[in-house]
């Protein structure tokens, strides 16, 4: 099988017909339409094997993943996901591993109504690299520049079970089937997303850990964060698990929840979005997070992951 026999194959299917596409997978490019008065909202995440996920990751979850984590920087952006470009390497055409990530990805795709319409192959070591584009209203992105002090913060679902994870079956632990699923199939959060656009004054999604990604919004947004510890969400999972080291919980990333934050005045609005919340702390003057203990003392400085670090 030649690379193109390999797109027809397996990803050629993935890019049904409409939405604003005149030309999809097939040519030198794609020929795309967006709707009148839409603006686009483009992100791109690359999966390294060995960096960003293990050599021998089921391939299914692995074409799940890397979807899921291209939706939840549209999700934290308040888009609508619209259409993708998927560069894939691999070491050799292997089509058990081919059959199972492209179903891993179409699934997905499919819940949110992504099309695939292009991309690339080539042969070198395993890696990942997908593109995508989404459609807000002129007005409504999210962003993470318009927290104010005085505003409260929001995190979506639970974090650290994927950071618990890993660090267990790196330590070749028994790992819970929830805290594996956490890791290698996480559930973007794109409806919420949707739902905060007009009530959140900034959001961010926690790819790189708490205490990495809400630095980055209080830096755009020129102010400072304070997080009670005990107020972050643990799942069951993670609290029977968890040996009390704050340091998977708020800098271990992989979550892909949504960080946000919510002036004051529009709490009634927040509570009748249908989003799942949990209330961790407050924006205050000056800059940077700081994490309190159920003491309120603070935690020692804690940092996310950084590929160059």
């Amino acid at each position: 099988m030649d690379e193109f026999g390999l797109i027809d194959r397996f990803f050629a299917g993935l890019a049904p017909a409409g939405k604003g596409i005149d030309l999809g997978v097939g040519d030198d490019a794609a020929l795309l339409q967006p709707p009148p008065g839409r603006r686009l909202a483009m992100t791109l995440d690359t999966l390294v094997a060995g960096c960003h996920f293990l050599p021998d990751a089921d391939p299914e979850g692995l074409g799940h993943k890397a979807l899921a984590v291209n939706l939840s920087d549209l999700a934290a952006m308040g888009a609508e996901p619209a259409w993708g470009l998927l560069a894939l390497t691999l070491p050799r055409i292997d089509e058990a591993w081919l059959t199972a990530f492209a179903a891993g990805l179409g699934a997905l795709a499919r819940r949110h109504g992504v099309a695939l319409v292009g991309g690339d192959t080539c042969r070198g070591p395993l890696a990942l690299a997908l593109q995508l584009t989404g459609f807000v209203d002129p007005g409504r992105a999210l962003r993470r520049d318009g927290a104010h002090p005085g505003d409260l913060i929001f995190v979506t679902g639970t974090l650290g079970d994927a950071a618990l994870a890993l660090a267990g079956i790196q330590a070749g632990r028994r790992v819970s089937a929830f805290l594996r699923m956490r890791l290698e199939r996480p559930e973007p959060r794109v409806a919420e997303g949707r739902a905060l656009a007009g009530i959140a004054s900034a959001c961010i999604d926690l790819s790189d850990g708490l205490a990495s990604d809400l630095g980055h919004l209080c830096e755009a947004s020129g102010c400072g964060a304070r997080v009670e510890a005990a107020r972050v969400p643990l799942s069951p999972a993670a609290r029977r698990y968890w040996d009390g080291d704050w340091a998977p919980i708020l800098a271990g990333g992989d979550d892909y929840e949504l960080c946000f934050t919510v002036p004051p005045e529009r709490l009634d609005a927040l509570a009748a979005s249908g989003v799942a919340y949990t209330r961790i702390g407050k924006m205050v003057d000056g800059s940077g997070v700081t994490f309190l203990d159920e003491r309120g003392q603070p935690l020692p400085p804690m940092s996310g992951y950084d590929h160059f670090s």
